[in-house]
């Protein structure tokens, strides 16, 4: 099995999907947005984190990575 990401530019193209699938041809799967991602993981933590804590520990990590390269 092959796994694709498709960015429909044609609403047309999406009627075709829709048609493939009903055939039983491709399986359509929808993957969360990262905001809906996090409100799940949240949901399960006594404290939660704000989305500036994440932003700021994710670009210290990428600072950290960049100054390896160096």
């Amino acid at each position: 099995m092959e796994t694709l990401s498709i960015q429909i530019v044609n609403p047309k193209a999406k009627l075709l999907l829709l048609n493939l699938e009903e055939m039983n041809l491709i399986r359509i799967e929808t993957k969360p947005a990262l905001s809906e991602i996090l409100a799940k993981l949240r949901r399960n933590e006594a404290e939660i984190p704000a989305l500036e804590d994440i932003t700021e520990e994710v670009e210290l990590v990428r600072q950290e990575r960049y100054d390896a390269k160096m």
